[in-house]
């Protein structure tokens, strides 16, 4: 099926697909192998294992988040190009929702009960981002790469030093989100208003605090 085929309820529908499959899971496998699979299963104590199991679910809710932020923007994009642009990265991020998944099941922890909310939030942030205009929505994109491998990078700096398989996956998870910033802004992003960063700071900050606990 071609463009040409593709009604807006037929992208709606795939919108909700998509959204169930991200929220409830289980997401489409992996388009790469688990960067934490040749790492051996480390010993951690039950107190290393449970700050373990809470930080691999804030960056679970980070990929919950990605995923919607990217679709909705991709709905609203204007060019073409730059719906591409929107929807490959999607797909990317999607290894990231699996590798997290799958390591905090191992960890014996739980995702985020307000999945749902989240996606819902970022979802709505990035129809609007797109709705915008192009440029802009490709600021956001730089924007919010930008703070999640500052959030990846204090995350790797607390995680137990044993935990060898959950610092693989943030580590390629870093340089994945570093390339896609990278792109966005060879791809023509706006910088974004001072104001704009902020808030988008402080409402990482309530999601990544939230959470960690719920």
């Amino acid at each position: 099926m071609n463009d040409r085929n593709i009604t807006g309820f037929d992208r709606i529908i795939g919108q909700l697909d998509q959204a169930l499959h991200t929220v409830f899971g289980p997401p489409p496998p992996a388009g790469r192998s688990n960067p934490a699979a040749p790492k051996s299963d480390p010993s951690l104590s039950a107190a290393e294992r449970e700050l373990s199991g809470r930080l691999m679910r804030i960056n679970h809710v980070g990929e919950i988040c990605a995923q919607a932020l990217y679709q909705g923007q991709a709905m609203t994009a204007r060019l073409p190009e730059v719906r591409g642009k929107m929807e490959q990265a999607a797909q990317e991020e999607n290894d990231h929702l699996a590798w997290t998944g799958q390591r905090i099941r191992e960890l014996g922890a739980h995702v985020s009960y307000l999945n749902p909310l989240w996606y819902t939030g970022a979802f709505t942030i990035g129809a609007v981002a797109g709705a915008i205009g192009d440029k802009w929505s490709l600021g956001f994109v730089a924007e919010t790469e930008k703070q999640v491998v500052e959030h990846l990078s204090e995350h790797l700096q607390q995680l137990p030093t044993a935990d060898e398989k959950s610092r693989a996956i943030l580590e390629q998870m870093r340089n994945d989100e570093s390339h896609h910033a990278t792109v966005a802004i060879e791809s023509g992003a706006a910088t974004l208003p001072e104001p704009v960063r902020q808030l988008m700071q402080v409402a990482s900050k309530i999601m990544t605090r939230t959470a960690y606990w719920v």
